[in-house]
């Protein structure tokens, strides 16, 4: 699990990412509960799956009912043409990581992501997808650049 603290407000803030690959609805909303999680963001292009209560309305429904306010953003999903790359080792995942950043810079997702570094600064915040590792997600990529805009570093490549 990646974790990106802030330290721009008072209490626990920052971000985090979670995969639900393995878990159950409890198990998810319990692990994010117990994390102080106050905001899921949810970074799947298409945010259905095939675990009972993970797609997008029921997820958001349980958060709810948990106090955990739910967020997707499809800007910030990785088209499916790209997944397989980051299941992959060496080349393959660095050529899906930077494929992925490249989708970034368009101004949706920029914006995306101003407002998730925004919310990270305010909230403790996490940001959802599949994988449990989250080396063979684009949630790292994500985080990495919510780091990059906290910390005012200059972009590398991924």
């Amino acid at each position: 699990m990646g974790v990106v603290v802030t330290a721009a407000a008072p209490g626990p803030v920052g971000l985090l990412g979670v995969g639900y690959e393995g878990l159950t609805i409890d198990e998810l909303v319990t692990r994010l509960a117990a994390m102080g999680v106050t905001r899921l963001v949810d970074i799947r292009l298409t945010p259905i799956s095939r675990k009972p209560g993970l797609s997008k309305t029921a997820l958001g429904r349980r958060l709810a009912a948990a106090g955990i306010v739910y967020e997707h953003r499809r800007e910030l999903g990785n088209p499916k043409s790209n997944r397989a790359g980051f299941a992959a080792d060496g080349r393959q995942r660095a050529d899906a990581r930077a494929r992925y950043a490249q989708l970034l810079l368009d101004v949706s997702a920029s914006e995306a992501l101003d407002a998730l570094a925004e919310a990270g600064r305010q909230e403790r915040v996490a940001v959802l997808c599949f994988e449990a590792d989250q080396g063979c997600c684009h949630r790292d990529v994500v985080l990495a650049e919510v780091q990059r805009r906290l910390t005012g570093e200059a972009a590398s490549t991924p």
